[in-house]
C-alpha cells in the first residue's frame, strides 16, 4: 500500500475537525453577523431617507403652492440650502426648473416616480448610479398650479450596500483576523475538553457510569465493554473447549494404543485378543462420537454467527408428532438395552425449523434420559400446543436426576453431573450443549426441572405460530 493509499485510509483526527469545525462557524458568524447588521443599517438608512425626502418634498410643495403663481422661479428661494436635488416638471415631462443644472433636460415623461405622481398624487423611486456603489431616491408630488399641473420632485444620492460593505471591509478584516486567533484558542481548549475524558475512558471500561464523561457515550461504553467481555468470554470458553476436547480424545486413544501395543508386541495371550479388540472398537466408537458432536457443535456455531434477521432458507413447517413418533420407535431399541421402558405422547403440533436438527434435539434429549436413568425406569416424550398457543417438546424421566447446584451447568460443554457414569455409558459431554444450540436457532426456550433421585423433566418451548 502506497503512503497516498495510506493517508486516505488512515482514520481522521476528531481534534483537528473540531478545530477546524469551530474556525469554520466562528468565521461565518462573523461574515454573516457583519453582512446582517449592513443589511439592517441599509435599509434602516434608506427608509429614514425616503422618509426625510417626503416630508422636505411636502414642505416645499406647501410654499411653492402659497405663492400662487406657478412661475418656476418661486422654487429657487425654497429650493437653496436644502441639500438635496430639486426638480419641477410639467404635465408633459418638460424640466421647468432644477437646481443642479442650469442646461436643459431631457424630457422626464418616462421617469417612474414622475408617472406614478400624475396618476396617484405621489411617486417614489430608486436608481442606482454607473458606479454602482451609490443610489438616488426619489420623491415626487402632483401639484395643481395656476399654471396648471406640474409635478414637484426631490431626489438624494446615498451609498448602497455594496458602498455600505466597501466602507466596512476594514472591520470586517480586523474582525476576522480576531475571530481567527480566537476560534483558534477557544477551539484548542474545547476539543481538549472534550477528547481527554475520551482517551481515559478508552483506558478503562470497567464501570460505565462512574468513567464515561458524556451521557452520549454510554452506549457506545456498553457496547465496547460487551464486546470485550464476549471476546474474553469466547477466548476463555476456546481454551477450555481446547483443553477438554485435548482431554477427551487423549483417554481413548492412550487406551487403544495401549491395547494395540499389547497386540502388536504379541504380550496378549491369544484369548485376550478378542477383549483387546472389542474394547480397542470401543473407545474407536467413542472418539467417533465425540468427534461426531464437536463438528455438529462447530457447524451449529457458524449458523448461529452467521444467522441474521430472517430465518435460515431451510426452516419448514415440521410436525412434531410423526417426529416424536419417529424417534420413539428408534431409540426403542437403546431403551431396551438399558433396561428402560419408552413412552410416548404425540399430540398434533406444527413447527417451523430444520426437521434434522429437530430430530438431533430430540434424540438427545431422549438418549439423555435414558443414560442417566436405572433399570426398571421409565422415559416419556411428549409434543403439543400449550396453553399460551406454543408448540413444546417434553423428555420425561424418573432417573437419578440432577444436583441444584448443577443445573444451569449441565448444557455446558462437556459438564458432566457424575463423570464416570457417563463415560461408563459412551456420553461424550456434547449432547445437551447441542441441544441449547438447536433451540437458540429456533428461538425456542428450554425449562428444567429435576430432583435427585426422583427424576428429570426438560421441556423446549417454541415461539408461537413458529
Amino acid at each position: 500500500m502506497s503512503d497516498e493509499e495510506r493517508r486516505q485510509t488512515r482514520p481522521r483526527s476528531m481534534t483537528r475537525r473540531y478545530r477546524r469545525g469551530l474556525i469554520l462557524v466562528g468565521v461565518l458568524c462573523v461574515v454573516a453577523t457583519l453582512l446582517a447588521a449592513t443589511l439592517l443599517f441599509q435599509r434602516s438608512y434608506t427608509e429614514r431617507v425616503d422618509r426625510y425626502l417626503r416630508a422636505l418634498c411636502t414642505t416645499m410643495a406647501d410654499g411653492y403652492l402659497l405663492r400662487g403663481t406657478g412661475d418656476p422661479q418661486d422654487l429657487v428661494q425654497l429650493a437653496a440650502d436644502t441639500g438635496v436635488r430639486c426638480t419641477l416638471i410639467a404635465e408633459d415631462g418638460t424640466v421647468l426648473y432644477d437646481n443642479e443644472s442650469t442646461a436643459a433636460l431631457p424630457s422626464h415623461a418616462d421617469r417612474p416616480e414622475f408617472r406614478q405622481a400624475l396618476a396617484e398624487g405621489s411617486g417614489t423611486s430608486t436608481r442606482e448610479s454607473k458606479t454602482m456603489d451609490r443610489e438616488t431616491h426619489y420623491y415626487a408630488l402632483r401639484l395643481d398650479t395656476p399654471a396648471g399641473v406640474q409635478v414637484l420632485r426631490v431626489g438624494e444620492e446615498v451609498d448602497n450596500i455594496w458602498g455600505l460593505s466597501a466602507d466596512t471591509l476594514p472591520l470586517l478584516v480586523c474582525a476576522l483576523v480576531v475571530i481567527l486567533l480566537g476560534a483558534g484558542l477557544f477551539s484548542a481548549w474545547l476539543t481538549r475538553l472534550l477528547v481527554q475524558p475520551i482517551n481515559r475512558l478508552a483506558e478503562n471500561l470497567d464501570t460505565i457510569e462512574a468513567d464515561v464523561p458524556y451521557e452520549e457515550l454510554i452506549p457506545l461504553a456498553r457496547t465496547v465493554q460487551t464486546d470485550r467481555k464476549l471476546r474474553e468470554d469466547n477466548e476463555t470458553m476456546r481454551r477450555e473447549f481446547t483443553a477438554n476436547v485435548s482431554h477427551e480424545l487423549k483417554t481413548p486413544l492412550t487406551s487403544i494404543s495401549g491395547y494395540a501395543e499389547l497386540i502388536e508386541t504379541g504380550m496378549a495371550k491369544t484369548a485376550d485378543v478378542p477383549t483387546f479388540a472389542a474394547r480397542i472398537h470401543k473407545e474407536a466408537q467413542r472418539m467417533i462420537a465425540l468427534v461426531s458432536d464437536i463438528l455438529q457443535l462447530s457447524e451449529l456455531d457458524s449458523t448461529q454467527a452467521a444467522r441474521g434477521q430472517s430465518a435460515p432458507p431451510d426452516m419448514v413447517p415440521v410436525d412434531l408428532a410423526a417426529l416424536v413418533k419417529e424417534i420413539a420407535q428408534t431409540m426403542t431399541v437403546n431403551a431396551r438395552k438399558a433396561y428402560v421402558t419408552l413412552q410416548y405422547d404425540a399430540r398434533p403440533a406444527t413447527v417451523k425449523g430444520c426437521r434434522d436438527q429437530l430430530v438431533e434435539l430430540t434424540t438427545n434429549l431422549c438418549d439423555n434420559a435414558i443414560r442417566y436413568n436405572r433399570p426398571g425406569g421409565h422415559v416419556e416424550l411428549r409434543c403439543g400446543v400449550g396453553a399460551d398457543g406454543c408448540p413444546y417438546l417434553e423428555v420425561e424421566d424418573n432417573g437419578i436426576g440432577i444436583p441444584q447446584d448443577s443445573q444451569s451447568r449441565v448444557f455446558e460443554r462437556f459438564y458432566r453431573v457424575d463423570k464416570s457414569r457417563s463415560k461408563a455409558t459412551g456420553g461424550t459431554g456434547l449432547g445437551l450443549a447441542i441441544v441449547k444450540h438447536i433451540a437458540l436457532l429456533h428461538d425456542a426456550r428450554i425449562d428444567l426441572q429435576s430432583q435427585v433421585g426422583t427424576g428429570t423433566t426438560i421441556k423446549v418451548t417454541f415461539p408461537k405460530n413458529s
